[in-house]
């Protein structure tokens, strides 16, 4: 016997009561229907008696999806379609949970029964049309939305600082507004998002969520048209109706003084590490960037990795701030180039790499046979491989391929880690040795391919980086 579930609605509260008999003549017709085929049984009866069908929150319709997950029902049945939902979106669902659940779903006057061939074809056309419907009301709003722009209304989104909203439209902040103005006021007279950032964290000013602002956030508010009683709507800008809170001019300069310190502060230099060095202490990433400095009137420019933090907040965020470039790079490669002809110190690494628990090996992660153990040469001639192709590659290419071999490089004053990744095939480990150009080494693989990393630590004194009195350690990532 099939369990049968009849399921009944009427929109209002109005209806329920001056039309009692609807729901009663929906029960008795579905009931007919199954009274008419073979082997089928009411399980039971969900009446919704008053509630819209534009949502699923009805306590008749929960019931029914409850029962439905414990495996009790075979069939649900509705006199119209209309009565289990109005909206396609909600139907697309329901259908889909009918089908996950393996539930036949069958509306007794439009035929429309999931069980058959015919009605999966009609159920597919109706999903076709209901996608189409969404697709239909994406593209109104997208209209709508224009529409509002060019009326000069702002749409939706987090409100600007600098204005609240009222009847759904924009007005000043009074306080907020003042702050406003004091940002552009400072950064006109500086030139200097940070010292923006300062005046507004002497002053204690929070932004909506109730944090600091960052350089960041000062620098969209900058470039934010918004403050100039305009609207910015998929990069057109239209006038809004809003009151300004600066003007123009002010905006302008401010825009003038920005793509200046842009075209000033363009770095024209490829760094080695680029994109890999992370902070140890705060784990910001460490970006590029440069200073100048005049010596006797001539002009010296000094390359830096620095911790985004003291670039987001101020010099303070973290103490490490900022290191030489040329210094960590130098470093770094003379280190790798003696590690890579110290046999004694490798088959050291090696056994730690692959028995010492003090290396970072953690009981559990056994290796697998796809990730072979490390050995002594498969380390020495990747490491020589890697030094061998920095040496006749140059600028972007280079930086490309330093990071085919280096996962990451953890800094601190006092030390740096650099996550070394050795390349396997089949399973064991190897090293490109082959007089192939260094950029097409590792990357032509078979599909069984893959790799271990490890890690090198080295402790580097403040001072100067001494790398004959640095000493150096290693351990496996297990990450």
């Amino acid at each position: 016997m099939k369990n049968c579930a009849i399921y009944t609605r009427v929109s209002t509260d109005n209806q329920a009561e001056k039309e009692f008999s609807s729901c009663e003549a929906q029960e008795q017709k579905i009931r007919s229907f199954i009274a008419s085929q073979n082997d089928w049984q009411v399980f039971k009866i969900y009446n919704d008696a008053g509630f819209s069908g534009a949502i699923l929150e009805r306590p008749a319709l929960q019931e029914l999806l409850a029962d439905l997950k414990k495996e009790k029902i075979d069939v649900v049945l509705v006199y119209k379609i209309d009565r289990l939902t109005r909206s396609p979106k909600d139907f697309y669902q329901l259908i889909e949970f009918f089908e996950q659940a393996k539930i036949d779903f069958i509306s007794i006057t439009e035929r429309f029964d999931t069980s058959t061939p015919a009605g999966r074809l009609l159920r597919n056309i109706m999903l076709t049309f209901s996608q189409f419907e969404r697709e239909l009301t994406s593209e109104r709003t997208k209209d709508k939305m224009l529409e509002r722009a060019k009326k000069g209304l702002a749409n939706g989104g987090l409100t600007p600082y600098g204005y609240q909203r009222e009847d759904k439209k924009l007005i000043p902040h009074p306080k907020e507004a003042e702050e406003i103005k004091s940002i552009f006021e400072t950064y006109i007279e500086t030139g200097s998002t940070a010292k923006a950032y300062q005046m507004l964290k002497d002053k204690g000013v929070k932004n909506k969520l109730g944090k600091n602002f960052s350089k960041t956030n000062i620098g969209h508010i900058l470039r934010n048209v918004i403050y100039i009683g305009k609207i910015l709507h998929n990069g057109e800008i239209y006038q809004g109706i809003h009151e300004p809170i600066i003007s123009e001019e002010i905006f302008t300069l401010a825009q003038k003084i920005h793509k200046e310190k842009q075209r000033n502060f363009r770095v024209y230099k490829n760094f080695l590490f680029g994109g890999l060095i992370k902070c140890e202490e705060c784990g910001s990433n460490m970006t590029s960037c440069f200073t100048n400095k005049y010596i006797s009137g001539k002009l010296n420019r000094y390359y830096y990795y620095r911790c985004t933090a003291t670039m987001k907040q101020d010099w303070q965020a973290c103490s490490v701030k900022q290191v030489s470039a040329e210094r960590i790079e130098n470093f770094c490669l003379e280190n790798l180039e003696r590690i890579s002809v110290d046999k004694s110190y490798i088959e050291n690494l090696v056994f730690r790499l692959n028995n010492d628990e003090q290396a970072g090996y953690h009981a559990g992660y056994e290796l697998t046979d796809g990730c072979s153990k490390f050995s002594a040469e498969n380390i020495s001639d990747t490491l020589k491989f890697f030094l061998n192709g920095l040496k006749t590659t140059k600028g972007i290419e280079r930086n490309l391929f330093a990071k085919k071999f280096l996962s990451n490089i953890f800094y601190s004053p006092e030390s740096i880690k650099i996550r070394f990744i050795s390349r396997q095939s089949d399973g064991v480990a190897v090293a490109e040795r082959s007089p192939a150009p260094p950029m097409a080494g590792l990357g032509e693989r078979t599909p069984s391919s893959s790799k271990n990393e490890f890690v090198l630590s080295s402790l580097a004194p403040r001072p100067g980086f001494e790398p004959g009195t640095s000493s150096l350690t290693a351990r496996r990532s297990t990450g």
